[in-house]
Parts: C-alpha cells; sequence; structure tokens
C-alpha cells in the first residue's frame, strides 16, 4: 500500500508546466476575488475520495500548453483579478516559480490550492503566493490512511507549519468522507488546527460521484455532526462547511 515518492522521477528540471485543465472564472476558489484556476497535471499521492483522478498522472493527453494559458491571461486582464494554482499538486512541478512570477508580471494576484506534499518545495513558492488554500488531509497520524504514502502525514504537517509562519494569507480546509471519517477524529484536528493559529477553516464534504476508491461509497453523515458544526463555528473566526 505504501510507497516512498521522488518527484524527481515524474517531473525532470527541464519541463515546463502542465496544465490539465483550466476553468476561465470563479468566485469561490480565492476568497473576495475574481479569478480563473489552473489545474496543474500530476499528484503523489493517491486520496481515496479523489473526485479528479485524470490529474494523478503527470502525463496527460489533451493538456493546455503554458503559451495557451498566457494568451488566456492577457485577454482577461482588468477582468480577473488573481490566478490560482491548483491541482493535482502543482508544487510538484519545477516550472510554477516561474510561472507564479510570469503571472505576478501581468498584474494578476497569485493564488495556490496545495496539500504540502513536498515541503521543500513548498518552501520554494511560498513567497510567490498571496493567498493559500491548505489541504489539511487529516490529524497527522491518520494522513497515510488518506494518502495512502508512508510519510505523508508529516510532509502535510510540515508545510502547514511552514505555511503559518510565512506571513500568507490561507485557509485550511479538510475534506471528509465519512467512511475515513468520524465526529471525534474532526474534533481532535480542528482543536489542533485551532491551537496553531488557524483563523479560517472549511470542512468539505467529498463528492461521492466520482472518487479514486471505488470502494468508498456515499457515507451519511452522523447525527453527531449536527453538534459539531456550532463547536467548530466557535473555534475559529471564520469556519464554514462546504461541498468538495
Amino acid at each position: 500500500m505504501f510507497s516512498l515518492y521522488n518527484p524527481a522521477d515524474e517531473f525532470p528540471h527541464d519541463c515546463s508546466l502542465r496544465i490539465g485543465g483550466l476553468l476561465p472564472m470563479t468566485t469561490i476558489d480565492y476568497p473576495n476575488h475574481l479569478a480563473c484556476v489552473l489545474f496543474c497535471q500530476g499528484c503523489a499521492w493517491r486520496c481515496r475520495y479523489c473526485h479528479n483522478p485524470e490529474l494523478i498522472s503527470p502525463q496527460a493527453t489533451g493538456s493546455i500548453s503554458w503559451s495557451e494559458v498566457l494568451a488566456f491571461l492577457r485577454k482577461r486582464r482588468g477582468l480577473l483579478e488573481a490566478v490560482v494554482f491548483s491541482g493535482g499538486e502543482a508544487t510538484l512541478q519545477p516550472g510554477l516559480p516561474d510561472a507564479m512570477s510570469a503571472v505576478r508580471e501581468m498584474g494578476f494576484k497569485v493564488g495556490l490550492h496545495s496539500a504540502g506534499i513536498k515541503p521543500t518545495a513548498m518552501r520554494r513558492v511560498l513567497p510567490l503566493c498571496d493567498w493559500v488554500g491548505f489541504d489539511v488531509k487529516a490529524l497527522e497520524e491518520d494522513v497515510a490512511l488518506i494518502t495512502g504514502v508512508n510519510g505523508s502525514g508529516r510532509a502535510n504537517w510540515q508545510s502547514l507549519e511552514m505555511l503559518l509562519g510565512s506571513g500568507v494569507d490561507f485557509e485550511c480546509r479538510t475534506t471528509v468522507h465519512w467512511q475515513l471519517f468520524d465526529c471525534q477524529r474532526l474534533e481532535r484536528l480542528a482543536e489542533r488546527l485551532a491551537a496553531l493559529g488557524v483563523q479560517r477553516f472549511a470542512i468539505q464534504l467529498a463528492r461521492p460521484a466520482k472518487m479514486l476508491d471505488k470502494q468508498l461509497g456515499s457515507a451519511v453523515m452522523p447525527d453527531e455532526a449536527a453538534e459539531l458544526w456550532p463547536y467548530l463555528q466557535q473555534l475559529f473566526d471564520h469556519f464554514e462547511l462546504r461541498d468538495a
């Protein structure tokens, strides 16, 4: 089940940014900004509830070239305010810092959706970010049960600690499938995040329609969750329950 991952095996240093998809306009992927989202190809983890399995492989047919992305952004100056690099896991691509710098030079703010899969890569791009939506998979000791990768919990939480010390604006979000989470674990996770100083936290309910692990079905939200949400609202300056 478990494996060690070396991003150099899949992403050679001379590669360009691989884009698997583009969402031309969104109001929800960067708070209070009109943005587009670039879905970067490739991910080292195999999260069981993943609803974008087509982005896991670093290679994909029908991908969008970086020159096409730049042409799109030139036409959206004055309309869009930000560009969000999502995934897959964008930080695994060596071309990401240059891509972020290019977007910034065009006058856009830079957003990042990441799980901090490789802390050294996270450290490299944080100075180029204006906002980060950080995916906290679970309590550190439980992360590998979701990702299928040994050591993923330490990487996830090391990157979170790095983000907390960076001064970059951010929110934390956790995707919940009720076959992988219970209310007690979720409560402990939220309390640990609040103790670290996290102020914005979102619970994203996993989408049952398309998940990487076909054995995960549509899990019913437990009755005690109704009592948990008000408590989480008290823990954070901003708490939100949303679909993934």
